[in-house]
């Protein structure tokens, strides 16, 4: 169906309407230029130039003289067409602001709002909306170092080109400072081995702020134990760092939005880089975190670290470690993991029958502590139980003792003749 539009009809906006209508009584001589330009909010120079255009044109005057025309700064359309096609055929699924920082890369830049647009218009881009319930953000930390948020985050980052990998990252609360590293499962050891990369880069924070998994909250059949302490929580304890559980997710708000952004920015970059394997993934690490807190991480309302120093006590291989503690034996034998160690010489009074810690440590070697010494040991051979003393004598058999083979009572029985 066609509609026929009369040729003397006039599109307007309402805001022309309304000019209209106040130079209208400007015309007719019933409203001065001075009160035209305090109605209008502009100077009488532009009044007077506007009455003189109405006097020329008519109503047309008031309406944009580009309505209806392309604008003058309109991109190029063949540069929008070579940016689409670099779109489709590279950064199918980049959201408008990583895509245009990899447009940019390629020589062809855009503006971020302006791809959105054009992606938008052509189909390739959804708005997404959140209509998520009410929530108060908490405010940052005044300091460096106050709080360090700390989780992982279980997401296909290498799209099926290798084996499953798990992203492990701690972020400061008051800046957004951060350090990730990807990990071939989401393990206590794994979880100390960043909190040590953060220790040796910063110092001891005052306090780490984690969900309540069972690396950092004692469980029994997914039940809390408030007594109970983990491997990690021990190791904050001797470092002297406050632990802090969360009740909810949105109480991590921090770092569940970090893992958000990087699901989506970080797994692009290990697409574009091919990583296949979680050695080259934490190679591209050392340059997207570096560029990740050179862009993102702000200054803190305060400018001190609450960072400590570590102490000539800490030492970190023993303290990150996972630990546990066995029996000695009377003859200085150990038993851990169902293996046998024989205890050295030098002895410590206490020793035999005290119990020593066995460290577990991230390089997979194994220590063994007693009040404070380091003990050395062997492995007993494999298959040959240690020495455990004299063995003792035989129990005899219970009841009455049984009879000789040749006992008369063994003889067949004969009638009497």
């Amino acid at each position: 169906m066609t509609t026929d539009v009369q040729p003397d009809l006039l599109a307007m906006s309402q805001r022309e309407r309304d000019v209209l209508q106040v130079m209208q009584g400007v015309i007719d001589g019933a409203r001065t230029q001075a009160e035209a330009a305090r109605l209008l909010r502009r100077s009488v120079r532009q009044v007077r130039r506007l009455q003189r255009r109405l006097e020329a044109e008519g109503d047309r005057a008031v309406v944009h003289r580009l309505r209806g025309r392309p604008s003058n700064r309109r991109a190029d359309p063949e540069a929008r067409r070579r940016v689409l096609r670099a779109y489709r055929r590279s950064y199918r699924d980049f959201g408008p602001t990583l895509a245009s920082e990899k447009l940019a890369a390629d020589g062809l830049a855009v503006g971020v709002e302006t791809l959105r647009r054009w992606l938008l218009a052509a189909g390739l881009w959804e708005r997404k909306r959140h209509r998520d319930p009410h929530r108060a953000r908490r405010p940052r930390r005044a300091c460096f170092g106050e709080l360090v948020q700390m989780d992982a985050s279980i997401h296909d980052w290498l799209e099926g080109r290798g084996g499953p990998v798990v992203l492990i990252a701690m972020i400061d609360d008051a800046t957004g400072r951060i350090a990730a590293r990807f990990y071939p499962a989401g393990t206590v050891e794994a979880h100390l081995d960043l909190l040590g990369a953060w220790l040796r880069a910063y110092g001891r924070p005052a306090a780490v702020y984690t969900d309540r998994h069972s690396i950092f909250e004692p469980q029994d059949k997914g039940r809390a134990l408030p007594d109970g302490v983990t491997q990690f929580g021990r190791a904050l304890g001797e470092l002297g760092v406050g632990l802090i559980r969360a009740h909810s997710p949105q109480a991590e708000g921090r770092v569940e939005r970090l893992f958000g952004t990087l699901q989506d920015r970080w797994v692009k970059e290990l697409r574009l880089s091919r990583v296949r394997t979680i050695e080259q993934a934490n190679a591209l690490l050392g340059r997207l975190v570096p560029e990740h807190n050179r862009r993102f991480t702000r200054a803190a309302r305060q400018p001190t670290d609450a960072h400590r120093r570590l102490g000539p006590g800490h030492r970190l291989e023993a303290i990150l470690s996972v630990q546990a503690e066995r029996v000695v034996s009377n003859d200085y034998v150990v038993r851990f993991e169902s293996r046998h160690y024989q205890l050295l010489k030098p002895v410590y009074a206490g020793e035999r029958g005290g119990r020593v810690v066995i460290e577990r440590r991230l390089d997979g070697t194994l220590w063994m502590r007693f009040r404070g010494h380091y003990l050395s040991y062997r492995e007993a051979t494999a298959g040959v139980e240690p020495d455990r003393g004299p063995t003792p004598p035989a129990a005899r058999p219970s009841g009455p003792p049984r009879p000789a083979e040749n006992h008369p009572w063994r003889k067949p029985f004969q009638p009497p003749s």
